[in-house]
């Protein structure tokens, strides 16, 4: 006997609402289970993660703070996920766009007169390093066949090496007592707040426009009908005439692209100069997020900002409950699972079938 999957014939338009409303559903409940294996109650561990994160303006734009660069590199990596191409490596290239972006910030420190051109600079630059670093993983595939996984992923801990040494070496503020940190940026290369004396900057207004750019490239755009044909059958795209080199180098480039220009707006916006650790880990968590967001920019939002309400609410337990940090990467986990298995069920039926196991 074994277990096959059946593509059902009609997808119910109802289950896939309602499968990722299940989905969060049955991960709240695991963890809730968990939660009161640690001898915490599953009420108040849910207050704390769900409603606590709510209820406060500095909670709330903290969420969308963290929200912000989840959205951006999950929607730029949603272009290679939907393409079958394998970017792994956003965390290098959000790295390498903060340093970029960082060094024309450092270069124009205390510059006087006309200062406008900085911060703009400092995006492009940003943004253009992020191409370039992504662009190595995808010319090494087109022209060698090289697997981008490895190459992408590797790539992360020689970014993050860069940036430690250029922080504690080059680019150390030779005033600062001998921490690895340059000087904190002028006024001019700061991203500016939404709200005066709030903590929320224009960052979060440039990923909620990456969302809508990206819906409207990848739903009416022949580069985002490429995209999906390539995902959907790379056979049908050759024969349609598409170029499978290219699209790998052009969504290479809007995944690296959309990392780097996330990581100068961290750089330009909370943290306010150049660290040897500029992202808790957003490069990586950001996978997370597409594959939560099914690959579409507007799920994407939401997924990131589940994401960004979980990890603040995982650190308002840790001090309330005394409940591990662990245990929100726990729950953010089964999330994936549970999001990723209902979506299946939606698209297949379990079918049992006599016969040796294949």
């Amino acid at each position: 006997m074994r277990l096959d999957l059946v593509p059902r014939v009609g997808r119910s338009p109802l289950a896939a609402i309602l499968a990722p409303a299940l989905a969060f559903l049955a991960s709240v409940l695991l963890g809730g289970v968990a939660v009161s294996l640690l001898g915490v109650s599953p009420a108040a561990a849910f207050s704390a993660y769900f409603i606590a994160p709510l209820s406060e303006l500095w909670s709330l734009q903290e969420i969308a703070l963290k929200a912000a660069p989840l959205a951006l590199i999950a929607t730029g990596l949603a272009f290679c996920y939907r393409a079958n191409l394998w970017n792994i490596g956003a965390e290098g290239q959000f790295v390498v766009g903060g340093l970029a972006g960082g060094c024309v910030a450092l270069a124009a420190q205390g510059s006087a007169g006309f200062t406008l051109w900085i911060l703009p600079t400092m995006l492009v630059a940003g943004t253009l390093a992020g191409v370039a670093y992504a662009m190595i993983p995808a010319v090494l595939k087109v022209r060698l066949g090289v697997s981008e996984i490895l190459t992408s992923l590797m790539l992360v801990y020689v970014a993050e090496l860069l940036l430690d040494y250029m922080a504690r070496g080059p680019l150390r503020d030779p005033a600062g007592y001998n921490f690895p940190q340059s000087v904190s940026f002028d006024a001019a290369a700061r991203l500016p707040y939404l709200m005066e004396g709030d903590t929320l900057h224009a960052g979060v207004l440039v990923a909620f426009a990456s969302v809508v750019l990206a819906t409207i490239v990848l739903g009416r755009t022949l580069f985002g009908f490429e995209v999906r044909v390539v995902g959907a059958s790379p056979r049908a795209a050759r024969f349609a005439g598409f170029s499978e080199g290219r699209l790998t180098l052009a969504a290479f480039a809007v995944s690296g692209g959309a990392a780097g220009l996330a990581g100068i707006a961290e750089v330009a916006g909370k943290i306010g100069q150049l660290q040897p650790t500029i992202s808790p880990g957003y490069g990586f968590t950001a996978i997370i997020v597409a594959f939560l967001g099914r690959l579409s920019p507007p799920g994407i939002l939401v997924a990131a900002l589940v994401i960004a309400l979980t990890t603040i609410g995982g650190e308002g337990a840790q001090i309330d409950l005394r409940l591990p940090l662990d245990l929100t990467r726990a729950f953010q986990g089964l999330l994936l699972a549970f999001v990723l298995g209902a979506d299946v069920l939606t698209r297949f039926k379990v079918r049992l079938v006599p016969g040796a196991a294949r």
